[in-house]
């Protein structure tokens, strides 16, 4: 009998987030999650996480022989150009891996389903959507021309939403000319729900964490399709 090895993969997470850990057991036993947990830089939501924790946490995840650290902290990608670029060098840099952002995920997700035209569903309030608006045109061609948040003003309370807030949504902005539903936020569970919303609405939906396993899996190359999580993670096309 042959053992399927292991693959190993880091995840840091703001402190706040109470969903992401859950939502990595849905993946195969072979896909191994290792969570580092980062505190916010001030007490207003969606703070990006401090630079000291992001560093001892990618230390500690590269002592565990991951073999790629995610940031799942979206919002943090918003609120500088250079975010991603310099988040990503300190994680490489403590881990000694490639690193990506799921803000970088989702983009790079969305364009690999072929999506030029966008609806972003978030838990975040409209000042918030609107930067994730800019950010997506700017870094990765993606036109929004959808906008709904659900006024979220505080990162734990995000876990406490359910998929009713999401579907709600789609329904109230739902078009022909949208070609995706983007929808940010790694403490928004989501992923056993995506089935079911693309077969109402006839189109891919590619949020936080389900993103960002897509960019471990292409990272590691294994070539795996994972059923039952939505159209992204079935094709898992590369990107």
């Amino acid at each position: 009998m042959t053992t399927r090895a292991i693959r190993h993969f880091g995840v840091l997470i703001p402190s706040t987030n109470t969903t992401l850990e859950m939502e990595c057991r849905l993946l195969p036993a072979a896909y191994q999650a290792h969570i580092g947990r980062l505190k916010s830089t001030s007490p207003g939501p969606f703070a990006p996480s401090r630079d000291e924790d992001i560093d001892y946490q990618s230390r500690l995840l590269g002592t565990a022989k991951v073999e790629l650290v995610i940031l799942t902290q979206t919002s943090a990608s918003l609120f500088s150009e250079d975010y991603d670029a310099v988040v990503t060098q300190r994680m490489s840099a403590g881990a000694g891996v490639p690193a990506i952002t799921s803000a970088q995920a989702l983009g790079r997700a969305a364009r690999a389903l072929g999506a030029r035209r966008i609806a972003i569903v978030s838990p975040y309030s409209a000042e918030v959507n609107e930067r994730a608006a800019r950010y997506f045109a700017t870094r990765h061609g993606l036109e929004t021309i959808a906008l709904e948040g659900f006024g979220a003003t505080e990162s734990y309370a995000i876990g406490q939403l359910g998929p009713e807030h999401a579907h709600a949504a789609f329904a109230s902005i739902d078009r022909p000319t949208i070609d995706l539903f983007l929808v940010p936020g790694g403490n928004f569970p989501t992923m056993t729900s995506l089935d079911a919303w693309e077969l109402e609405f006839h189109k891919p939906v590619v949020t936080t964490n389900q993103a960002s396993f897509w960019a471990m899996l292409r990272a590691l190359s294994t070539g795996e399709r994972l059923s039952s999580l939505g159209r992204l993670l079935a094709e898992s096309p590369p990107g």
